[in-house]
This record gives C-alpha cells, sequence and structure tokens, in this order.
C-alpha cells in the first residue's frame, strides 16, 4: 500500500487509531475539539503504536446531522495542519465521504482516504481517489447516517454485501485505484444479528483478495449484547477484534491503541 510513497506492508495487521473531531461521535464526541487535546491523543496514538491516525470531523453515528462539505473542512484543516506539523511522519487517514473534503485533505497531507459510503454518497469521490493515487478505504452501507436504521432489511448479508463489494471494486479497477481496502461497516445499517454473522463468516470477504478492515471498537453490538455502557466496552472489542484476526482482518481501526497493539501481537505468536 502505496501512502504519499511511502510503502506499507500488510503482511502483518496493522492498528488505525481513531481521531474523533467531532463533538457527536458516540464513544469520544467533544474530547478533541481542541488542539492541545487532539494533539495529545495523536501523540499517545503514535507512541502506542498506531500505524495510522483516522481523523473524522463529522460523525456518522445512526442519526447524526450532514454536514455541509465546507463545515467539515473548517473544522478538519486546522487539526490536520498542526498534526502534520508536530508529527510529520505520521501516515493519516480522513474520514470522509465527500470530495470536495477528501480533496482538501489531500491537499493538506493526508495519505488515506476513508469512505462509509465507498463512493455512493458522492459520485465524484472514487474519481478523484484515482487522480491522486491515495488508498481507498470502501466501507458498506445502506443510505446514510441519518436513514441507515431503517434500511437493515437483507435476504442474505453476506450474500448482499459481497456484490456490493464486487461492484464497488470493478468501478475502483476501471478507474484505476489499485490500493483499496475493504471495511464490512459493523453496525452501519446492520443489526446485531447481521453484525455478528458477518464476524462469524468474515473469511468469505478474504475471495475479493483485497485486505479487510474492520471497525468493532465499542461498538453496539458489544456493549448492548452485554448490558453495559460504551465506555466498559473495551474487554468485549479486544475479544471481537482478536476473532477478526483469526478470519483475516488486516487494519483494526479502534479507539484504544495499546490494547490492540498488544492483540496484533499475541496473533502473530499464534501463527509462528
Amino acid at each position: 500500500m502505496n501512502c504519499s510513497g511511502q510503502l506499507i506492508s500488510l503482511d502483518r495487521p496493522k492498528v488505525m487509531g481513531i481521531l474523533n473531531l467531532t463533538p457527536d461521535s458516540f464513544f469520544d464526541g467533544g474530547r478533541y475539539t481542541q488542539k492541545e487535546h487532539y494533539l495529545a491523543q495523536t501523540e499517545r496514538m503514535l507512541f502506542e503504536g498506531a500505524d495510522f491516525i483516522d481523523v473524522g470531523a463529522a460523525s456518522s453515528k445512526p442519526g447524526a446531522a450532514l454536514l455541509a462539505a465546507d463545515q467539515e473542512i473548517n473544522r478538519l484543516l486546522p487539526a490536520l495542519d498542526a498534526i502534520k506539523k508536530e508529527f510529520p511522519q505520521a501516515i493519516i487517514s480522513v474520514d470522509t465521504y465527500q470530495s470536495k473534503v477528501a480533496l482538501a485533505a489531500i491537499e493538506h497531507g493526508a495519505s488515506i482516504i476513508n469512505d462509509i459510503s465507498a463512493g455512493w454518497l458522492d459520485d465524484e469521490m472514487m474519481q478523484l481517489v484515482a487522480k491522486y493515487k491515495v488508498p481507498y478505504i470502501m466501507m458498506h452501507l445502506r443510505g446514510n447516517p441519518q436513514t441507515m436504521t431503517g434500511l437493515t432489511h437483507y435476504e442474505d448479508v453476506v450474500k448482499e454485501m459481497m456484490q456490493y463489494f464486487s461492484e464497488r471494486i470493478q468501478k475502483a479497477r476501471l478507474l484505476g485505484i489499485n490500493d483499496l481496502i475493504i471495511d464490512p461497516g459493523f453496525g452501519f445499517a446492520k443489526l446485531a444479528e447481521h453484525n455478528f454473522e458477518i464476524l462469524q463468516k468474515l473469511e468469505l470477504f478474504n475471495l475479493l483478495e483485497l485486505p479487510i478492515l474492520v471497525g468493532l471498537s465499542r461498538k453496539s453490538m458489544i456493549y448492548k449484547t452485554l448490558q453495559i455502557k460504551p465506555e466498559e466496552s473495551l474487554n468485549g472489542t479486544i475479544a471481537l477484534n482478536m476473532m477478526a484476526l483469526s478470519k483475516g482482518a488486516k487494519i483494526l481501526r479502534v479507539h484504544d491503541v495499546k490494547p490492540a497493539v498488544e492483540t496484533v501481537a499475541l496473533f502473530g505468536q499464534m501463527e509462528l
């Protein structure tokens, strides 16, 4: 995977640390809206072993308000500039489904675009990614954050997701996008039973011959199942991340970097 000239091998699973600049994200909304806080969190995640930092300026939780591109850019760029100045070697991913935001992010040093809609919510996104030749994370989603909770009926969730990814991958390849990563989108337009079925059958997505990113960190499938709060769901996150690794996941996207890095290290010993 070519990240701004750095060639990153996914032979060993990698850890992507989540940095939400939003006031309304489901777990850590409002914690990192100030410069001193987001720089401190970035430093902590890098120190703990994060391979990538995924910066998001617009919440995608169910029911989240849809930000205009200019609003998202105004929230994103000061943080992105500060992070790149303070940590120039950090590989930054930007979580956005808007091509205008993606362009601004790339121009300000982002190396990866993480799109929850795989291009469905902005027809110009894939063309932009192809033009700038950045790695592209494509997530499975129906609708958008405001409508997805009403779009959870599937005849066969894994089969329908495989069809979705096959179509999006074909479009990306035709445009010349080389570095593709797929994300099943746990919790996005899916009920808890869908999420657990997807995890149980995660190895089937290896048939697409692309790296798999999983974002299970502190999701409702964990805390609602265990009848606990999101703040208490780290143990469940670790357990499900280990299962995901055993089924072929190559990137863990997490709020808690150190436990994820340790999970990857222990998984590596099991593979020896």
